[in-house]
């Protein structure tokens, strides 16, 4: 949709096909499967999804000019579907665009140069011995021959760097702290304790899979114990987070303004959605993977109208990316990503240049509670060097002795159940 705008308002005699369902019908593209040569010899762009990119083997029987992939960081998965798909893709030219070429590891940005420059980096299994070889040198500029060999083939541009966007206005981040509702105190204690005791018995991928299990309970819980509980009414003084949110989102009714509110679970979108409705005293907007691909563009043209609707609530997975949304000028994360690079593409749909307002950011916190240790590892991982070195949070926490995971997830009772700041 974003894609669709651009082409329509920088480059409107440029023939753009959309292979895709929701703009054009199946008989056409049926026609062009069958003859890609004559079916698109009156265009002059082909725009489609990774998904579709996957399905349509037709694209890999035409020989491109140029391959241009957004939001690239869809293929860092070497080995995935997606991936494979689109190195198949026969291309005089190929252009990757990401704001994040590394997330995890490097391994990711193998696989974009992999597409890109095809042989520059050796194979996998080649690439993956240099990187050791690298990691066990103990010397700063550790990783200096590898910037050199990429950086021939990268253009870095930073959207706060004023020769790119000198109109671009602030952003600020802030940390918005939380208590827990005494619900939320005796449920978040009793998944503690069932982890506790469980921990003796299992191991192996039992193990992981309880980890991982009960660190999404005691995230749903800092959420609202209605979202553990899979309740239909969430009232307000159940949740710290709630409360929070009301006394800034009245803030922002007050001055007038507009807000996103991301979470990472669908089933939050609405109760959060019902919620605003009642503070802000007008409906929002809610975007979550069940939203259709047309809707979508709907949703952000109502939402970036002057009269627009005060407040977007948006999953995480669903809208973190691709989105122009620059209507808003507060950005809420009412639950926090293990990655600071998806948290910081979601609050880049405000903070971006046509943005005409200063952004605030809001990052909701709960006191005493795993999501404290959640923000210090995001904060440790905002520099380069440390997250290129480490594996996702996820997989580092699967992997900790017991003590040092019940130490990570443990309930500091006095600062959780402390009032607001």
């Amino acid at each position: 949709g974003n894609w669709k705008s651009e082409f329509e308002r920088f480059a409107p005699a440029l023939r753009v096909f959309y292979a895709h369902g929701s703009e054009v019908d199946a008989e056409q593209l049926r026609r062009v499967a069958e003859s890609p040569e004559s079916g698109l010899s009156e265009c002059d762009v082909v725009l489609t999804t990774y998904g579709l990119a996957r399905r349509m083997e037709w694209l890999a029987k035409v020989r491109w000019r140029l391959v241009v992939l957004d939001e690239a960081q869809a293929i860092k998965n070497a080995s995935s579907a997606q991936a494979k798909a689109v190195r198949r893709l026969k291309t005089s030219g190929r252009i990757a665009l990401t704001g994040t070429p590394v997330e995890n590891h490097l391994g990711e940005l193998w696989s974009l140069f992999d597409f890109c420059c095809p042989g520059l980096l050796g194979n996998a299994s080649q690439f993956k011995s240099f990187i050791k070889r690298l990691n066990r040198r103990q010397d700063a500029n550790a990783y200096g021959s590898l910037r050199q060999l990429v950086r021939p083939y990268i253009l870095r541009r930073l959207k706060t760097d004023p020769n790119i966007a000198p109109d671009l206005p602030d952003k600020t981040e802030m940390r918005a702290d939380c208590g827990l509702a005494k619900k939320q105190v005796v449920l978040y204690q009793h998944v503690l304790d069932e982890l506790r005791q469980r921990l003796e018995n299992s191991d192996g991928m039992a193990r992981r899979g309880l980890v991982l299990a009960s660190l999404m309970q005691l995230k749903q819980i800092c959420n609202h114990p209605s979202l553990y509980l899979r309740q239909d009414e969430f009232a307000p003084s159940d949740s710290g987070k709630f409360q929070r949110l009301t006394q800034i989102c009245e803030a922002i009714a007050d001055r007038q303004q507009r807000a996103l509110i991301f979470t990472q679970f669908q089933s939050m979108t609405q109760p959060l959605a019902d919620f605003l409705a009642e503070v802000f005293g007008r409906q929002g907007l809610v975007l979550h993977g069940g939203v259709p691909v047309k809707k979508r563009k709907e949703l952000v043209n109502r939402f970036q109208a002057e009269d627009g609707p005060p407040f977007f609530v948006i999953s995480v997975k669903a809208g973190g990316v691709g989105l122009n949304l620059t209507a808003a000028s507060h950005v809420v994360h009412f639950d926090r990503w293990w990655n600071p690079a998806v948290e910081n593409q979601a609050t880049d749909r405000a903070f971006r240049i046509g943005q005409k307002q200063n952004v605030l950011v809001h990052k909701f916190v709960c006191r005493g509670t795993l999501e404290e240790r959640i923000d210090r590892m995001i904060q440790d991982k905002q520099n380069l060097a440390d997250e290129v070195l480490s594996d996702g949070a996820e997989t580092m926490l699967t992997e900790m002795s017991d003590d040092e995971l019940l130490r990570f997830v443990s309930l500091d009772v006095t600062r959780a159940s402390a009032g607001d700041d």
